[in-house]
């Protein structure tokens, strides 16, 4: 099964992914986490990506796709995967299309406050991405301007499916798992 994973910065992805993908027996792909890595590393791609990722913009398509191409291919000759954090855009779904082929998205829905809440205590666990404000703000802003294009696009094609993120964690896994459960994958039951 191939999942793609979308909510604002500080929505559950993070934590979610991981626990969706464990129960799917496939693997877990941040895209965030892979484009960090690139950077730690010091990769050529890392040192393009960087200042982006510092001011908090979105990362140019053709860089975003390169660290994760080999990635996606990978996971989907493992049986799917659960994609956090990619595509962002219309645009960028558009160009992954034949890539990404989702059988279902996943939308964390959180209020505004609530992202800004957890991103603090993110920051405050040394995640420095999400200790400046005024990059949170510009995250904030380019997920409502950028992505929410992108929600209508999967909504329209039937293949949304939106939870509340806000709640805790074990009852977001639930309602995530209860939503999937339609799709005929007996791994997404709720109650096994």
């Amino acid at each position: 099964m191939r999942v793609v994973l979308l909510g604002a910065p500080g929505s559950g992805k993070g934590t979610q992914g991981p626990l969706l993908a464990g129960r799917l027996g496939v693997p877990y792909l941040s895209t965030g986490d892979l484009l960090r890595e690139q950077v730690a590393q010091g990769s050529d791609i890392g040192r393009q990506v960087g200042p982006y990722l510092d001011r908090g913009e979105l990362v140019p398509d053709d860089l975003a796709l390169a660290a994760l191409g080999d990635a996606l291919a990978a996971a989907d000759r493992a049986g799917g995967f659960v994609l956090d954090g990619f595509p962002r855009t219309v645009a960028q779904a558009e160009r992954a299309e034949d890539l990404i082929r989702p059988d279902a998205v996943v939308y964390l829905a959180v209020p505004d406050d609530v992202a800004r809440q957890r991103l603090r205590r993110r920051a405050s666990r040394g995640r420095s991405d999400d200790a400046d404000a005024e990059v949170i703000e510009q995250r904030l802003r380019l997920f409502h301007r950028q992505t929410e294009p992108l929600l209508q696009r999967y909504r329209d094609r039937g293949l949304l499916h939106a939870v509340d993120g806000s709640q805790p964690p074990a009852d977001t896994a639930a309602a995530l798992l209860h939503e999937l459960a339609d799709l005929g994958d007996p791994s997404t039951d709720p109650d096994p």
